[in-house]
């Protein structure tokens, strides 16, 4: 035994409730998430790391005319003054903002390899190199003219943007993704010379809606193209809420061969969609015979997209083949939009397009007032500094003098010309080659300069008409560098007519059609033959199984299997095992509930109505599409009492219903009487003292009722003849009419 050990004692320790406890530290790390990580700002459309990027970047002197540096440089001063993360993140972002693939306008120029549009990531930060593009630069411009606030960095050692100038629209230019906590951002790429016509035409109408800027801004544009199958009404609704998506689908074209031959090829594809995992899961398809009309598909891609579909045969409709591909690959995707950004750089908020350009003009105007105030500044104490110069002049040889004699040459100047001691210390810190006849004339020219464009700020100042005037000069200056004439400017991404499904059946499309025999044995075993095989004679089975079910049907229907449980199973009539063997156990491709067995199985006919009914004599008739399940796990359709098995499920074609028990009584009644449901307990349609129901069947009344005898023979009872069993749902019913089978079936 170890020495008993006491608790320690109560000083110092501080109670605190759990809960509370917890709520203040997820709710200071959701906060730290939103703003720090994964919401970019309103303003300039960047999240920290990037504008910590950007600014490095600049530091780094790595202007678009500079030479580059390697991309472990920019990283190293990054992580080490201004974002304390891993590395590796930050080389991530660094490199994606270089990937003209991704970013649809690129804020990193980079050198070597940094990664491509199949998914392959990036060489190492040793080996690649990086600097601004244009884009950086309008984004950093005036940024050394108190154009934005700074803050201190993590440590306290440097300082950092709060937000960029932003010269340039990059929230909606290049758009961004991010998961914070408890929500998300997620803003498509557009194109600029949209978004600055959009821009200015809000300057000049500040009220103007989403709606009429749509005029302007017809959609994203992404930097990988595609076409926008999007309707117009989901487009204008994603704007104004802010919240929606895009569909957009590759770009194809039809290409001719010799002999009649032909191939689609792909040179678009949508955004953010890696090329080598597409061209995998079409590979994978076509390997499980999910796209028998498609042959090959080859990846010709060199520097541009180039995807290879070659089809089965020549006389493959080309929009069929890939309407089937948009259907099941990601060649068509869904771009989700969740404008949800930082507005004034703390409060996270989903905003429509007027909004979300407002918060950019806004922005624009607050750097021009900010810019305009340092320059006058800057003017001010020039202005003074001139004034004292042109003083001094008037006596050169004076101050000459008073600088050679004076043990205090500064005081003295201050007394004898009255000047400030800013304008001394210029005068002291003039050169003596300066003091020409000719650096006079500069001097009274500099001043005009400087007043002229000291008034001109000061009416900008004072004009808010002004204000707006210079910032719609300064986008229309961005919008000529990135007009749609350019090669990065022009509209990639075209408007496509809206598909509509019911266009194509690619149902037939999927799988050729053939006419299929289906087999189920007596134990649970499923084959399908291939024709419709009328005599099933020579069928073999394994050991002492038997043939249970059999029915024709097509290799593009879907197989619906009964259990006694009464669960209704699905299987693809296309996948179901060849003749050749014995088949495969149902249990091999449906979860099967342990102890069921396979009471019936049937080809599915849309738009159908079939009667469910279970030993005790309940059921209930249902539509035939409500019954497919789209899982191994199946749909319970009956619901049965504790010992009451599933018995039967048949087509409900007719009028009227025909029902036979155990105790060999039949009664027939109107189908109206039993209710139409998607899955239950049912209705009594027949009561038993003991024993339950045998079979039923639903007949029209017009044509009788007809069964086959043990012999194959069919007998008819017709209209009146059947008066004598016709009642109501759930009586006992009377013995059958003469010649019905002692089986107590309908077939015999």
């Amino acid at each position: 035994m170890g020495e008993r050990v006491e608790p320690p004692s109560g000083d110092g320790v501080e109670s605190v409730n759990l809960r509370e406890a917890l709520e203040e530290r997820y709710l200071a790390y959701a906060l730290s998430t939103i703003m720090h990580r994964a919401l970019p700002d309103a303003r300039d459309g960047l999240k920290p790391v990037h504008r910590r990027i950007l600014h490095a970047m600049r530091l780094l002197k790595l202007d678009p005319n500079a030479g580059f540096k390697k991309s472990a440089r920019v990283v190293g001063d990054v992580i080490g003054k201004y974002h304390p993360h891993g590395d590796q993140s930050v080389y991530d972002a660094l490199v994606r903002l270089a990937q003209d693939f991704a970013v649809r306008y690129p804020l990193v120029d980079g050198q070597g390899n940094f990664g491509n549009i199949d998914g392959d990531s990036a060489a190492a930060m040793r080996y690649t190199e990086a600097r601004m593009t244009e884009v950086a630069r309008l984004l950093l411009d005036g940024i050394d003219e108190d154009a934005v606030d700074f803050r201190e960095t993590y440590d306290g050692s440097e300082d950092e943007p709060v937000v960029l100038p932003a010269a340039f629209p990059n929230l909606l230019a290049n758009g961004s993704q991010g998961i914070a906590v408890g929500m998300a951002t997620s803003i498509p790429p557009h194109n600029v010379a949209e978004i600055c016509d959009a821009a200015l035409y809000l300057v000049g109408h500040p009220n103007a809606t989403s709606d009429q800027l749509l005029t302007f801004v017809p959609g994203p544009d992404f930097p990988t193209g595609g076409i926008m199958v999007e309707s117009r009404d989901s487009i204008a609704e994603a704007y104004r809420t802010g919240r929606g998506g895009f569909r957009v689908r590759a770009r194809w074209h039809k290409e001719e061969l010799p002999r009649g031959g032909w191939v689609a090829v792909v040179t678009e594809i949508p955004y953010l969609v890696p090329k080598a995992r597409l061209i995998e899961k079409i590979a994978e398809l076509l390997n499980d015979r999910k796209l028998p009309i498609l042959a090959d598909v080859r990846d010709e891609s060199a520097e541009d997209v180039r995807i290879v579909f070659e089809p089965r045969s020549r006389t493959v409709d080309p929009d069929l083949l890939m309407e089937s591909l948009f259907r099941l690959t990601e060649l068509e995707s869904r771009i989700p939009m969740n404008m949800n950004v930082l507005t004034g750089g703390l409060v996270p908020k989903v905003l429509g397009l007027a909004d979300v350009l407002r918060e950019w003009l806004d922005h624009r105007r607050e750097v021009l007032l900010r810019r305009s105030r340092f320059r006058l500044d800057k003017i001010e104490k020039r202005l003074e500094i001139l004034r004292g110069l042109l003083i001094v002049y008037l006596d050169l040889d004076r101050v000459i003098k008073i600088i050679r004699e004076e043990d205090e040459p500064k005081a003295e100047l201050i007394r004898v010309f009255e000047l400030t001691d800013t304008q001394a210390e210029a005068i002291l810190n003039t050169r003596l080659r300066s003091l020409r006849k000719l650096e006079e004339m500069e001097l009274k020219k500099e001043l005009a300069d400087l007043l002229d464009e000291k008034s001109g700020i000061e009416g900008l100042l004072g004009s808010e008409e002004q204000q707006w005037k210079t910032v719609s000069w300064q986008i229309r200056e961005v919008k000529k560098s990135f007009s749609k004439e350019t090669p990065l400017g022009r509209r990639r991404t075209d408007f496509g007519e809206t598909p509509f499904a019911a266009d194509l059946d690619l149902t037939e499309a999927m799988v050729e059609r053939e006419p299929l025999t289906v087999v189920v044995s007596e134990k649970g075993w499923i084959r399908a033959l291939k024709g419709h095989v009328q005599d099933l004679g020579s069928l073999q089975f394994k050991g002492d199984d038997g043939l249970k079910i059999s029915f024709f049907t097509e290799t593009t229907a879907k197989i619906l299997v009964m259990t006694s449980d009464g669960k209704v199973f699905t299987l693809d009539a296309a996948k179901l095992p060849g003749g050749r063997g014995f088949g495969d156990p149902v249990r091999l491709m449906a979860d099967l509930d342990e102890g069921a067995e396979i009471v019936t199985a049937w080809a599915h006919r849309p738009g159908t109505k079939l009667l469910f009914a279970a030993a005790s004599g309940r059921g209930f008739v249902a539509a035939s599409d409500d019954i497919p399940a789209g899982t191994r796990k199946g749909r319970q359709v009956l619901n049965l009492d504790a010992k009451d098995v599933a018995k039967l499920a048949i087509p409900a074609e007719g009028d009227s219903v025909a029902v036979i028990g155990e105790n060999r009584k039949l009664l027939v009644f109107p189908l109206s009487q039993i209710p139409e449901m998607s899955r239950g307990k049912g209705v009594r349609l027949q009561r038993y003292k003991d024993g339950g129901l045998s079979d039923a069947k639903v007949f029209p009344s017009a044509d009788g009722l007809t069964w086959l005898d043990t012999s194959g023979r069919t007998w008819t009872v017709a209209g009146d003849d059947l008066r004598e069993w016709i009642g109501n749902r759930a009586d006992s019913g009377r013995l059958p009419p003469k010649g019905f089978p002692k089986s107590n079936r309908f077939s015999g």
